[in-house]
């Protein structure tokens, strides 16, 4: 696996690829890679003839007080996970070989980046947008590879790709959980022993809430709130629990058939987000 740190030298590299007739599909991170991310990246060799990989800890997705400067960091560890996946590529970029110092241009997905995350975490998806727009003018890949559990994050990006003609073809893949339920997530490490016999809650109302909207017994809003309130009395500082449209997460309509439950809660420290969607 090549490791290189510049822009001028994943180019280089990828022009060479190309120079072949070879595809390039891209797994964006920001390290501490867990299963999830190597499903990521399993897929992305399975799709193309090269897999490249990115960590970058993006500071522009997050906000005053989060934890940019504790976010963990284990590159030597990512590095070996990432060979024994056959990555064929891994970019390790600086901020400064991503943002110029004096940078003006931010790419801003209008309405879907304001709900959820986007209004408890202002900017976030703003930084999203705008470094994953940024990776992929660097890396000019094929396809690209994202993982379920931050359906929001997914359905931004999507957005974007579409609206701005970016010829790469974005690939969800399904959250990897442990065996308890809880969806895989580099800030699980915050977690406390006690939270982490907690946690796996916040996947057991997912599955709950879509069990009785299947039943057709209770009205939408009363599904969210049911929820809202197990997660509180199970610990859980609860931020939003809501029905949307698959399509573009709007709030779901009784006519609607393709559905994502959302969900994002804080157990002790940690923020937690997890999804389910399904058909009724």
């Amino acid at each position: 696996m090549q490791i290189v740190n510049t822009v001028c030298e994943l180019r280089r590299a990828v022009k060479i690829w190309r120079s072949a007739g070879e595809s390039v599909a891209f797994v964006p991170t920001m390290g501490n890679l867990h299963a999830g991310h190597l499903q990521l990246v399993r897929m992305a060799r399975k799709n193309a003839d090269r897999a490249v990989v990115s960590i970058f800890v993006n500071p522009t997705q997050f906000g005053a007080g989060e934890d940019f400067e504790t976010y963990p960091r284990t590159e030597r560890e990512d590095q070996e996970k990432l060979t024994g996946e056959c990555a064929d590529l891994l970019f390790q970029p600086s901020v400064t070989d991503i943002y110029a110092p004096d940078a003006k241009t931010t790419v801003t997905v209008a309405g879907i980046s304001d709900w959820y995350c986007g209004a408890s975490r202002p900017g976030h998806f703003a930084g999203v947008a705008t470094v994953v727009s940024k990776l992929f003018n660097i890396v000019q890949p094929d396809s690209a590879f994202f993982g379920l559990k931050d359906f929001q994050q997914f359905t931004v990006i999507k957005t974007m790709v579409r609206d701005l003609n970016i010829p790469v073809e974005i690939i969800g893949v399904d959250t990897v959980r442990e065996p308890d339920g809880l969806a895989m997530s580099s800030r699980n490490g915050y977690l406390t022993d006690d939270e982490k016999r907690v946690a796996p809650k916040l996947y057991q109302s997912l599955c709950a809430a879509r069990d009785v909207i299947l039943d057709g017994n209770q009205t939408y809003e009363e599904v969210e709130q049911r929820a809202l309130q197990f997660l509180q009395q199970a610990g859980f500082e609860t931020d939003y629990f809501s029905v949307c449209r698959g399509s573009d997460l709007t709030k779901a309509a009784a006519e609607d058939v393709d559905l994502v439950l959302l969900a994002a809660a804080k157990l002790g420290k940690t923020r937690l987000i997890d999804n389910i969607y399904f058909s009724r």
